[in-house]
């Protein structure tokens, strides 16, 4: 019998019956008991001195690429990148390393935070990489950039069709510039080596120590088969210390109600969510899927993934096999249809429905009509706030006025939906504390700008820890064994140097992560 003993804290329990307490017993990765200092030390195991540190239920990051986000610590990281210039500098870094011929891989540029904004192209690539097929993808991850020796390998040119939900970039003659949107991008990926099982893996291993550090005791992940199975092997080896909500891609959705898959399904490491659809594209290469034009660009409302009609049959056909849905919509069109698409399945009165609520993932922007309706048909709204963040600029510059409903977190928390947070590593950094700092302030790092970017939608930070901890236990119906400091729960605990819960402005970055516990065992600590 394992027993632990934690005493001098400032325990945020999130539990009405006991907000605050000081001290918890833990038996067997269960929360035993939770009380004072006095009440706590009458029980038997090791005795840990907490020195008066915050500790709030475990981080959950509600929306991740946990396979992208482990290999990106391995590949050519473009994020944060001034210009092309500093992109093509950290390319040349790498190919100094690269054998010949190998594929140059990548991620986390964005043209719109260089000058002038404008797309690189093969020829911008090739200058650094003429040795090697060269495939970058987007910080976004609907746009790709490819060298002239990837199109070639893939067969790419000036006669290739764009594919059902896709666009290859031309320049005026027709040439393919070396840009790839949504579903083109597979034209190229397809051709770059698949990482195997075992470096997915040894990847993996890396990847959820990194979320340790950063105070995270589980994900929810949507990545492919390929990450389900590294997980299951992880968790098979007694290697995996994350929780793991698995999301299915809607490509194998036939294989899922095939082999009886049910949302909820798993056990306290890896449970099942629900099957993933893509509605459309995403802000920076323009792609979401609008309602009304682009700043500037009276042509261009984006582009739809999966049209309605064929996620209206995805949907039907997972909801009544009892697998929930989840849709990426960042657009206001594409939050719109996919919300007909909840209507529809809640009106079809299937007898048996999934033990997980239906989501949108993202819900960036969503139309003044729009605003109750995810509440009636109790779907979450799983967004980042850190999107907001960096995303500012660019959401102005494309969608001007409309921005007062764009990442309109108290929106719809005031509407009565469930409002979940994530990072969407590796679109972002899957440090949850600049999440909860851009959801409390909306401002960016260096404080800017003053009062904060429609500070209206902004969230108290007990709201913030809420959206990270309790809010992702009910989105995954686990709201029973964890999501907060309660008697019976999984020992899943962040503590903090410092109270974040006093924190405020500029200073909630200056909060770091002192120890991650996950089922009553330390996997980081540092003090």
């Amino acid at each position: 019998m394992n027993e632990l003993r934690l005493i001098n804290g400032n325990f945020y329990t999130l539990d009405e019956a006991m907000p605050t307490a000081t001290a918890v017993a833990i038996r067997d990765g269960k929360i035993w008991a939770v009380g004072s200092d006095d009440d706590i030390k009458k029980f038997d195991g090791e005795l840990i001195d907490l020195g008066g540190r915050c500790v709030t239920p475990g981080l959950i990051d509600a929306h991740v690429h946990f396979e992208g986000f482990s290999l990106s610590l391995l590949e050519i990281d473009l994020m944060d990148t001034t210009s092309l210039e500093d992109a093509q500098q950290r390319i040349q870094k790498r190919v100094e390393t690269a054998a010949d011929g190998e594929w140059l891989r990548g991620r986390g540029w964005a043209q719109a935070d260089w000058e002038g904004h404008q797309f690189p192209t093969a020829a911008d690539l090739d200058k650094v990489s003429s040795n090697h097929p060269a495939y970058l993808r987007h910080r976004s991850g609907h746009a790709g950039w490819a060298n002239t020796q990837a199109l070639k390998i893939a067969g790419i040119n000036a006669n290739t069709p764009d594919p059902s939900g896709g666009q290859i970039q031309r320049d005026e003659n027709g040439k393919p510039t070396g840009i790839l949107f949504e579903t083109a991008m597979e034209l190229v990926a397809n051709q770059v080596p698949p990482y195997t099982e075992d470096e997915i893996i040894k990847a993996m291993r890396i990847g959820q120590e990194e979320c340790w550090k950063v105070g995270l005791v589980g994900v929810h992940d949507f990545d492919g088969r390929s990450c389900y199975q590294a997980l299951q092997a992880l968790h098979l080896s007694g290697e995996l210390g994350l929780r793991v909500v698995k999301n299915i891609p809607n490509a194998l959705v036939d294989d899922a109600i095939g082999v009886g898959l049910r949302s909820g399904f798993g056990d306290e490491w890896i449970r099942i969510g629900g099957i993933k659809m893509f509605a459309d594209g995403a802000l920076g290469p323009r792609t979401a899927l609008m309602i009304e034009p682009y700043e500037g660009e009276p042509d261009n409302r984006g582009m739809s993934v999966l049209d309605k009609e064929e996620m209206m049959e995805i949907a039907h056909a997972a909801y009544q096999n009892q697998l929930a849905i989840t849709v990426h919509a960042i657009g206001d069109q594409a939050v719109h249809d996919v919300l007909d698409i909840y209507e529809s399945i809640q009106n079809a009165g299937y007898p048996k429905t999934p033990l997980v609520p239906n989501r949108i993932e993202h819900v960036q922007i969503i139309h003044p009509t729009d605003h109750h309706r995810l509440a009636e048909l109790n779907v979450v709204a799983s967004m980042q706030p850190i999107h907001a963040t960096s995303d500012m600029d660019v959401a102005d510059r494309n969608w001007g006025g409309r921005t007062k409903d764009s990442y309109a977190l108290r929106t719809m928390k005031e509407s009565g939906a469930i409002v979940v947070f994530g990072s969407d590593s590796p679109v972002e950094p899957i440090d949850p504390i600049q999440g909860i700092h851009a959801a409390v302030t909306r401002q960016k790092a260096d404080s800017t700008p003053e009062g904060g970017w429609h500070p209206e939608q902004a969230f108290s930070m007990a709201e913030a820890v809420y959206g990270y901890t309790m809010a992702a236990a009910e989105t995954s119906n686990q709201q029973h064994r964890a999501g907060s400091i309660s008697v019976g729960k999984l020992a899943d605990f962040t503590i903090y140097q410092s109270n974040i819960m006093e924190a405020a402005g500029a200073d909630i970055l200056n909060t770091k992560i002192a120890g991650t516990m996950v089922n009553g065992e330390f996997k980081y600590r540092n003090f």
